[in-house]
């Protein structure tokens, strides 16, 4: 009776077209981090201030380039995580850096943002497990 059960949560997942994440495999003890700023620090407005992107237990390639355990860095300002299972979108909320870069200069409006990064396969979709930082907050003095 137990496997009849696993067998139709399986099945209702996968015809509700549900998924945990993406194709591409990450190392499990992979993450991402945010260098700096540092989470609560204030930055002033009016000038770019540099994000530096961290990464561990992975590297760091060009979109399109399919290479075992390496993506590339996506920068999400003032929202949540997307689907795990789709490509992240591309818009002032979600910054792709495909080109490989592991740091930028952002300017923001005066305010509170959060700031998150997000590792993207060749194809933009998060990894299996989906490889993100924690979430920041900066201040825009």
């Amino acid at each position: 009776m137990n496997k009849l059960i696993a067998a139709a949560a399986l099945a209702a997942c996968v015809f509700s077209g549900a998924a945990a994440a993406g194709p591409t495999p990450a190392p499990p003890n992979a993450y991402a981090y945010i260098g700096y700023p540092n989470d609560g620090q204030v930055v002033p407005a009016g000038k770019p201030f540099k994000v530096w992107f961290g990464l561990r237990y992975m590297g760091v390639a060009p979109r399109g380039v399919k290479y075992p355990n390496t993506g590339h860095h996506h920068l999400l300002i003032d929202t949540d995580l997307p689907p795990m299972d789709q490509e992240i979108p591309s818009d002032r909320n979600h910054l792709h850096y495909g080109a490989g870069e592991t740091e930028t200069l952002l300017e923001l409006p005066p305010g509170k943002h959060t700031l998150q990064l997000l590792m993207g396969d060749d194809k933009h979709i998060p990894h299996n497990p989906p490889v993100y930082s924690k979430k920041i907050t900066v201040i825009v003095k």
